[in-house]
């Protein structure tokens, strides 16, 4: 539960007041927290470094609540000063800050963050990053409890947009920690069929008008010329599924296709991946995740745009009925692709969804896919990749950078598409080694045809293996959803 309030962060009734610090020179300066007992200011402003404060991005401490209702008072860093709310660079140090304090604090009931908040956009990146910071995935053992309650101190608390930018920021955590939640799911738990009941339910809890959810099973597929899907699916005991999820609002200003891949695990197939780190392919169904949850969350807020999610999930796996290296399939539409490299499969699904997506002619097409290990070569594990025509690429990059995720645009050099080129079929599903990322973008392109397209590469951001950071946990991240969710309601507004 998230509220506002006005009231002195020294009288609320908390277990924890977070307050925000910025290095200055040499100095600790608290951010917006006049309010501060002397004591506590002291304590920060003089006695800070020899109390290990840094005021550094993620740092988190706690100090004793002298002279508060509060027996913790926690400080959390914003880097270097002076802060600026209004601009993104801003927001984000913002909402980094309060969802690393929310994250730290887990295990506490109650938390107020007094983190400057003059206006509903400073509002929205506290709440934002409170809230995302504030989860937990505890399914399979006990864990400390996410804090359960939040209070943002803001003089704008009875301000109508602020409260809007609360709501919002409800919605929007809902969806992410729902991502989550399924890119951290076991696979034996989350497999094509288990993923589709999954939908179905998610469209059932939200209560949100216009949604509808639809699902092809093997068989369907089959008939409908879904070769990718069918093709992929075909070595696993348990088989695919195409879920389409549509979102129809009266008067809609424009329809947007969401295309995710689904891949429930990837072992790789017959072209089967080393034992080591293969536990995290249980993560290869993270662009799904993020189009089904912004799906429901862009009918949650009533957004004047018609949203069609394409979710293309298969199980990966080597047997003896799996796809072998030489085979051809034909993908819905009738382009025939070599398969030379079975573990290179996310491409495949990933275009029977781009030709049914196409097929009903929507204003743009967006997919989001945990493609190759070339993005992570290039970007890192914290930076996706954006590729497509140029002014969707435009527009991803620019709903990306208001929303506080790192995309950033990247080619497809039209001298990549020869790699592609098979002496069997229409093409293959591998090109050269070098370029990998840019090359399987190349080949997804050949399904778009001339309909705008932007193609979001999250390999490495989709899975955090490493350790937890800001409001980022260990584990799924739920990237994605706050771009496509803020692209559907610039195209809406």
């Amino acid at each position: 539960m998230i509220s506002l309030t006005s009231t002195d962060p020294t009288r609320l009734d908390v277990d924890a007041v977070v307050v925000g610090v910025h290095a200055q020179g040499t100095s600790l300066v608290p951010a917006g927290a006049d309010w501060l007992p002397a004591e506590l200011a002291r304590q920060i402003t003089q006695d800070g470094a020899r109390l290990g404060i840094t005021g550094a991005v993620d740092e988190v401490r706690r100090l004793p609540g002298t002279g508060l209702r509060a027996a913790t008072l926690v400080v959390t860093g914003l880097g270097d000063g002076p802060l600026d709310p209004a601009t993104p660079a801003g927001a984000e140090l913002l909402r980094r800050a309060s969802g690393a304090a929310t994250r730290e604090l887990a295990g506490l009931s109650s938390v107020a963050i007094a983190l400057p908040a003059p206006d509903a956009d400073a509002v929205a990146a506290i709440a934002e990053g409170a809230l995302l910071g504030a989860y937990g995935f505890g399914r399979y053992h006990v864990q400390d409890a996410p804090v359960e309650r939040v209070e943002v101190v803001t003089a704008a608390a009875r301000d109508k947009a602020a409260k809007a930018a609360l709501a919002r920021a409800e919605v929007l955590a809902a969806a992410v920690h729902g991502t989550r939640d399924l890119v951290n799911t076991a696979p034996n738990d989350l497999y094509p069929a288990a993923f589709a009941d999954a939908a179905k339910a998610a469209v059932k809890a939200s209560g949100a008008k216009g949604l509808k959810v639809t699902v092809l099973d093997e068989k369907a597929l089959a008939a409908g010329g879904y070769g990718g899907l069918v093709g992929v699916g075909q070595g696993s005991a348990r088989p695919p599924r195409l879920v389409k999820v549509t979102y129809s609002p009266a008067k809609a200003a424009g329809h947007v296709a969401l295309v995710g891949k689904g891949i429930t695990f990837d072992s790789g197939g017959i072209s089967i991946k080393p034992a080591a780190g293969m536990e995290a392919m249980k993560s290869d169904m993270a662009g799904a995740a993020a189009v089904l949850h912004t799906v429901v969350a862009a009918a949650q807020l009533g957004l004047r745009v018609a949203v069609t999610g394409w979710l293309c999930l298969a199980e990966n796996m080597p047997s003896g009925t799996a796809q072998r290296p030489s085979d051809v399939i034909t993908i819905r539409g009738g382009k025939t692709v070599e398969v030379l490299n079975t573990d290179a499969e996310g491409r495949l699904v990933m275009a029977d969804g781009l030709v049914a997506a196409v097929e009903e002619k929507p204003d743009l097409v967006v997919d989001i896919a945990t493609l190759t290990g070339a993005q992570v070569v290039a970007l890192g594990h914290r930076v996706s990749a954006v590729m497509g025509t140029d002014a969707a690429r435009a527009e991803l990059v620019d709903a990306a950078h208001g929303a506080g995720e790192q995309f950033w645009p990247m080619p497809l050099p039209a001298d990549l598409r020869a790699g592609l080129k098979s002496k069997v079929a229409d093409l293959a599903n591998i090109g050269d080694r070098f370029g990998g990322m840019l090359t399987a973008g190349i080949f997804l392109q050949e399904f778009v045809g001339t309909t705008p397209w932007a193609h979001l590469d999250v390999a490495g951001p989709a899975f955090n293996e490493r350790t937890a950071f800001g409001y980022t946990p260990v584990g799924g991240t739920g990237v994605g959803v706050r771009t496509l969710l803020r692209l559907l309601e610039q195209r809406a507004s």
